[in-house]
This record gives C-alpha cells, structure tokens and sequence, in this order.
C-alpha cells in the first residue's frame, strides 16, 4: 500500500490553511489601514508637524 494519498492530502491541508491565513491576515492589514487613517484624521495636529501629503 502507497502513502501517496496521505502524503497529497497532508500538502493539499497545508496548502488549503496556508491560503486561509494569509487571506485573513491581508484582509486584516487592510482593515487596521483604514482605522488607522480615519484615526489620523480625527487626530489633532501638533504645531510644527509636516502637513501629511
């Protein structure tokens, strides 16, 4: 008996979790983006501080 199938679906988990994460993680950098704007913007300017371009 081969392990061969074992073998291709311990890869296709990896492969499937691995996708799974870095969907997450983009779609969570993309959020924390944009609250970190909005933050930015509400935020007072310190005198002296370069205008954000």
């Amino acid at each position: 008996m081969t392990h061969l199938p074992y073998i291709a679906a311990s890869y296709g988990l990896f492969a499937i979790m691995a996708l799974v994460f870095s969907v997450g993680a983009a779609l969570r950098l993309k959020r924390d983006r944009i609250r970190l704007a909005t933050l930015e913007q509400k935020a007072p300017r310190k005198a002296g501080a370069a205008p954000q371009s």
